[in-house]
């Protein structure tokens, strides 16, 4: 819809090394997949220029990938101009270091990592509300935003790769880490160990979702299970190095 393809390969790069992150592992490299109506050179060059980008961000290399030219099987908004974009990344792990949370108890702390909003879940719900239920364009200015209903959207995806190898490589009493996607918090249930956990406090979420919830009539319910709602990835962590974490995620903004 705005003929802007330069941030989607970030998105692309964050979900997967993010995920990877998850398990207490550390981003190496990954390989994309790039399927395509028409190989159009402002499309290509945009979209590699993504990727690019979110690989220096990850800390990975993109050693090898592939594109296709598949024009039966993928039909654009904008003719000529339809992709998908696949992609798998690879880590590194001591085995016997894998985080599952079986070691979580009692008083361990959950730390926020802010997101930089949608992110990469919730996206069908947002344009339905904005673009199919109440015709806005994309270029429609919202001063809550300070910029477009588009460009809002097209934020890319937060990368934690950097502070969050920093604490592993501090060696501090991490108990479980969550990427937080659809569903939401309850990512944390994933847990080995028989626990529960008790938010105690929540930033405010960014306004975008505000905007989502006002215009579309969203329960509380629905917005927290399809939208990270402000926080992106947690730590869970032994209470006394939960300031350590918080200073090292600061230290990396």
């Amino acid at each position: 819809m705005m003929n802007k393809y330069d941030t989607v390969g970030i998105d692309y790069v964050a979900i997967n090394v993010n995920d990877v992150l998850a398990v207490g592992a550390t981003p190496v490299a990954l390989l994309d997949y790039i399927a395509v109506e028409v190989p159009h050179d402002d499309l290509m060059a945009q979209l590699v220029r993504g990727l690019y980008k979110g690989a220096e961000l990850a800390n990975v290399t993109i050693p090898g990938g592939e594109i296709a030219q598949v024009r039966e099987m993928i039909r654009g908004v904008r003719e000529g101009y339809a992709f998908d974009l696949v992609a798998t990344a690879i880590g590194t792990i001591d085995v016997s270091r894998i985080l599952t949370g079986r070691d979580t108890k009692d008083g361990d702390v959950i730390v926020g990592l802010r997101s930089t909003g949608v992110h990469s879940n919730g996206l069908t719900l947002a344009r339905r509300v904005f673009f199919t239920d109440h015709h806005w364009s994309v270029d429609k200015y919202l001063s809550e935003l300070g910029r477009t209903i588009g460009e809002e959207l097209l934020e890319p995806t937060g990368i934690y790769v950097k502070e969050v190898v920093a604490m592993l490589e501090a060696n501090l009493k991490i108990k479980a880490l969550g990427h937080i996607t659809s569903t939401g918090f309850l990512n944390q249930s994933r847990a080995a160990s028989d626990v529960s956990y008790v938010i105690d406090s929540l930033p405010e979420p960014h306004s975008i979702f505000r905007l989502i919830q006002h215009y579309g009539g969203i329960s509380d319910e629905e917005m927290f299970f399809t939208y990270n709602m402000g926080i992106g990835f947690c730590v869970i962590v032994a209470p006394e190095h939960a300031d350590s974490v918080r200073r090292i995620a600061q230290d990396h903004g």
